[in-house]
């Protein structure tokens, strides 16, 4: 087995966003190998960190990091979207700083067998927690044709959605579909030759669509990024990193809808302090990936960085 190496996008971006306080309590609800947790870690002398996982491998190799930094952390092994749950257990109501890296990390593409990539033969799995009973198998070989199709329409934007369905469908009547190369086989003859040729490889979105619909990717993010806002002591700040248009997007949304000022009338010279907004983007547009990076790490391309800080009290 492969050591769980990760590359940490936008590290020093996220690290300096967050406004590290020697005392703060941060949270990494996306704590993969550990490198933004172990940057955060170093700035702390009196705080603490919590950080969240699905994954035994991921959380393994994270503590073996973190131990030899500081022992004022906890690793929970838990979906982020329960954050509020199980930060209430450890005692802990208000937070300095969380931290969402999103998406597949690079040793669950990369370690053939958990079934996450198109370019390796293997299980068909994508399980980020592999205690649950969901895994691509399932949704490639019991899900209905609307339901493949949908996933592959609203998580890919897939144009071939209804074609490779069909014939995932057909397939499925004959034998099982088993393993990934079998899945690819039948993508990569439902979907044109000439369209083939573009864009990549031919299985990208749909493998990315499955993904999405085990872990229920999109659904936990939209709770655990709400969550975490109220979670947020005045000063302090989430750092959101995506990588596809759809995280992006719900982002997008809930800081705008955080940040929004309230339609006033235009005679109104000073806007009163019950007004006003609790939070305020520290990025007016994404940050992004710098040369140096993107030669360094391809996965750096499609990730896009949003900041917001809380800036008072709810009322």
């Amino acid at each position: 087995m492969k050591p769980f190496v990760h590359y940490s996008v936008l590290l020093d971006e996220t690290i300096e966003a967050l406004n590290i306080k020697e005392d703060g309590i941060y949270v990494d609800c996306t704590l993969g190998a550990g490198g933004h947790s172990s940057r955060i870690l170093e700035q702390l002398k009196t705080g603490y960190l919590y950080c969240f996982d699905q994954d035994d491998e991921a959380i393994a190799a994270a503590d073996a990091r973190l131990s030899q930094i500081s022992d004022r952390y906890k690793i929970i092994h838990d979906n982020f979207r329960n954050i509020k749950e199980d930060l209430a257990e450890e005692g802990i109501d208000y937070v300095d700083g969380i931290i969402f890296d999103l998406g597949v990390s690079s040793p669950q593409l990369d370690e053939g067998g958990r079934g996450f990539s198109y370019n390796t033969d293997a299980r068909l799995d994508m399980r980020m927690n592999r205690s649950q009973k969901l895994s691509a198998y399932e949704v490639v070989n019991q899900y209905s044709y609307e339901q493949l199709v949908r996933i592959l329409f609203q998580y890919a934007d897939e144009k071939f959605a209804k074609s490779i369905a069909r014939a995932i469908e057909r397939e499925r009547a004959r034998k099982p579909i088993e393993t990934t190369f079998e899945l690819v086989d039948i993508i990569k003859a439902a979907i044109p030759a000439r369209a083939r040729r573009k864009g990549g490889h031919p299985a990208k979105r749909t493998f990315q669509a499955i993904r999405i619909e085990v872990n229920d990717e999109l659904n936990a993010f939209e709770q655990g990024l709400t969550d975490s806002l109220e979670l947020l002591n005045v000063g302090g700040r989430i750092a959101v990193i995506t990588f596809h248009s759809l995280e992006d997007r719900i982002c997008k949304k809930i800081f705008n809808e955080k940040t929004k000022t309230p339609d006033l009338p235009r005679n109104m010279p000073v806007i009163p302090d019950e007004m006003l907004p609790c939070f305020k983007k520290v990025t007016r547009k994404p940050i992004v990936a710098g040369e140096d990076e993107l030669s360094e790490n391809h996965r750096s391309h499609s990730a896009k960085l949003r900041v917001i800080e809380r800036i008072k009290e709810d009322e």
